[in-house]
């Protein structure tokens, strides 16, 4: 018999609420920093509120769970009849929190297998749903990594935001690109390319911006069976234009998510971010 393999993400999946109930999915908190005040994403602060302290050029930092924190949410689902755990995060390239993962399993008293994803936001997401699905389904702990790492592997994000200073501010582009792409006074679209942001291309306005975010979404979804994640910051109506054109344009969707980032990934990439994950079945 296969045994009880729990799931465990950090909250930059921004998973719904009732996905986190019905999946019974553990999420460990990521903190935002705003001045001197340190507080839980998804608990304490909110994306909107992000963007006010950004706009306001508060200053705003994150910083990752602890080990111990890791280890508490560990043992409680151990504790509650959990016989192995597969433990899902963001990219390493954004975050030490993996490596805080890393160091709470070695302590466990069930068996953790901690998973870099190389994915944010909802590309995490869904691959932390595609885990949970075959936990559920009865697979082991090696089916249930092996199931994630399928669904990141075929999962791709595509990003377009207002300005790349708020990336380079907190290191997750590099200096030259964003140098680059200010002093060209373009509208940068971004991808995320091994668990990196790289710059793809430069647009000269964000509404030409924004149309092409759309083209290329169309394009690489093709006539796949997928499901779609619009996320934003701040830019709630532009969102739901391009999930509606979206929805009218990919023949093989099966959903669409519409949110807003959390407050983690909106201190990084500032007000005015709209992005798309497409995550094939």
């Amino acid at each position: 018999m296969s045994p009880h393999v729990a799931i465990v993400t950090d909250s930059t999946a921004y998973l719904h609420p009732e996905a986190v109930r019905r999946h019974n999915i553990s999420v460990v908190p990521l903190t935002v920093v705003i001045g001197d005040e340190a507080l839980e994403e998804g608990t304490e602060i909110s994306a909107p509120a992000v963007a006010r302290a950004l706009q306001r050029r508060h200053p705003v930092t994150t910083s990752r769970p602890s080990p111990a924190e890791f280890a508490a949410v560990y043992e409680a689902v151990a504790d509650a009849g959990a016989e192995a755990i597969v433990s899902l995060h963001l990219s390493g390239e954004f975050s030490g929190t993996y490596d805080a993962a890393l160091l709470a399993a070695k302590e466990a008293a069930v068996p953790v297998r901690v998973v870099d994803t190389g994915m944010v936001a909802m590309a995490l997401g869904f691959t932390v749903l595609a885990a949970a699905e075959t936990a559920e389904a009865g697979g082991t702990p090696d089916d249930v990594v092996a199931a994630a790492e399928k669904r990141a592997d075929a999962t791709s994000a595509y990003f377009y935001v207002d300005t790349l200073d708020y990336l380079r501010r907190g290191g997750r582009i590099g200096a030259a690109q964003a140098l680059f792409g200010s002093a060209l006074a373009v509208k940068p679209l971004l991808r995320l390319v091994d668990g990196r942001i790289e710059l793809m291309e430069k647009v000269r306005t964000a509404s030409k911006a924004i149309t092409r975010l759309e083209e290329i979404v169309v394009e690489q979804t093709g006539t796949r069976r997928v499901t779609l994640a619009v996320h934003h910051l701040a830019s709630a109506d532009r969102a739901a234009a391009l999930a509606d054109r979206l929805r009218e344009r990919v023949p093989g969707l099966d959903d669409l998510v519409v949110s807003e980032v959390g407050a983690v990934i909106g201190a990084h990439t500032g007000p005015g971010l709209l992005g798309v994950v497409i995550s094939p079945h």
